[in-house]
């Protein structure tokens, strides 16, 4: 959706202009004067190297660029055999206006990018979906940013705010709004569950200690004469079975006994 990237790339400048999503994100910026750093359009007819390098470390934005050529790796994995074999962090994204020999003035400094204000790009704005890059503006470009956004005819919409103060704490605190608010209101009273004391006991030995102790004096009676009712029952069934046992050892040893086959010859009967 068209007006969705546009949204984004929207919301993308307003946090390039934050030092805290840029200093959040990584980048190196203490000794830069302000953010959004905007300088003089010589910066676009900036053609050599060491031009660029003089003017970065003048604006205090070298040290943003150091940091990406430090964080240059090998990548893990089968990348570094499919033609990316390093890794490096982003740094400084240069936005300009018109281009005068700036491609060649920043093209070796790793991590530094180039783009131009009408064909401004929401990878280079936001890399990885995490807003707040370090963005170095050229007069001319942050001028006509008032020429591509804003209420007009030709002109792009970018989304309104829909609070016009955002400290939603302070809004909600204030005397205009809390004099109309109804008053705190009291909880309902919660009751705990009625226990019955009938069928338990720690209900009944709330209302009557002593009938709660009969009770489980009782219960530990009842229970003692079961275990010794049940302990009797297996008694008499192992006594049983031992008698059985007694005579089936004794008729398997009778009947187990040799004998002579032929002592009675082998006439039949």
């Amino acid at each position: 959706n068209i007006t969705q990237k546009r949204y984004a790339v929207a919301s993308a400048l307003a946090a390039t202009a934050i030092p805290a999503l840029v200093m959040a994100r990584g980048h190196v910026i203490d000794e830069v004067p302000e953010i959004p750093l905007v300088v003089e359009n010589s910066l676009e007819s900036t053609s050599k190297t060491s031009s660029g390098k003089e003017l970065l470390a003048a604006i205090g934005a070298y040290d943003d660029v150091e940091k990406a050529a430090n964080s240059k790796q090998i990548r893990a994995g089968k990348g570094k055999m499919r033609n990316r074999r390093h890794t490096i962090r982003r740094g400084p994204l240069i936005i300009y206006a018109e281009k005068d020999g700036l491609e060649f003035g920043f093209r070796n400094f790793p991590g530094v990018e180039m783009c131009c204000v009408d064909r401004l790009n929401l990878l280079q704005l936001a890399p990885g979906g995490h807003m707040g890059r370090f963005c170095i503006w050229s007069q001319a470009a942050i001028e006509k940013l008032d020429q591509i956004y804003g209420e007009g005819e030709g002109k792009k919409r970018i989304p309104t705010c829909a609070m016009t103060n955002a400290d939603l704490a302070r809004l909600i605190n204030s005397d205009e709004i809390q004099s109309v608010l109804n008053s705190k209101k009291d909880p309902p009273k919660v009751y705990p569950d009625k226990r019955n004391a009938v069928s338990k006991v720690d209900a009944l030995e709330a209302i009557d200690p002593f009938a709660a102790k009969a009770r489980k004096e009782a219960t530990e009676a009842m229970r003692k004469s079961k275990k010794e009712d049940r302990l009797a029952r297996r008694r008499g069934i192992r006594k049983e079975r031992k008698q059985f046992k007694e005579t089936g050892k004794s008729f398997y040893s009778q009947v187990s006994q040799q004998g002579s086959v032929c002592e009675n010859g082998f006439a039949l009967e």
